[in-house]
């Protein structure tokens, strides 16, 4: 089965001193760049899906800034595709769905931030598209959020999401299980 790996939104305003910090943004971005590693190794198709905000009030992401760059620890390497996005879903008016057909990659391997938005939007637009989608939980993060005045921390938003998405949308683990059984594969 022919594999890609998306990146989405592994971006500067995600991180420490950010507009939008996330919860364990850099140990979700050292997990994903343990996956990019392996996805270069093996010379497989790697998509950076980066979002730049276009909307009159958004408050991050904004065209040139610093905070609209991806970060530092998945930038990609100049033969690497970067898909700009606007919307949650990846898919979204861009070219996303034509360049994996191209390559007639069957399944996706989803690393990226937020979880309960556009890993969310993301994952269950690949899978209505008919990818086999795989999404690595510990390389992904998301944000605390509020709801008629009640706080949910993000923990619970992370697991929530993942957990709604696993087994009929994707396949939910994390980075070592993933290495591990790629690894096995290659043996």
């Amino acid at each position: 089965m022919k594999i890609a790996l998306l990146l989405v939104d592994i971006q500067n305003d995600y991180f420490p001193n950010g507009k939008m910090e996330l919860r364990n943004a850099d140990e979700a971005s050292e997990y994903a760049k343990r996956i990019l590693q392996h996805f270069r190794e093996t010379n497989q198709p790697i998509f950076h899906i980066q979002h730049v905000s276009v909307q009159e009030n958004a408050t991050f992401f904004l065209p040139n800034t610093e905070g609209v760059h991806i970060h530092e620890s998945v930038r990609p390497f100049q033969q690497e595709t970067v898909i700009l996005k606007h919307f949650p879903n990846s898919f979204r008016e861009t070219p996303l769905l034509q360049e994996l057909q191209n390559l007639q990659i069957e399944q996706v391997v989803v690393c990226g931030m937020m979880t309960h938005m556009c890993i969310d939007a993301t994952v269950r637009a690949a899978f209505d598209f008919g990818f086999t989608c795989t999404v690595v939980h510990d390389a992904c993060a998301t944000k605390d959020l509020i709801f008629k005045n009640v706080s949910i921390p993000a923990v619970y938003i992370h697991n929530t999401i993942l957990a709604s998405l696993n087994d009929v949308y994707a396949e939910v683990i994390s980075q070592a299980e993933f290495l591990q059984r790629e690894q096995s594969l290659q043996t």
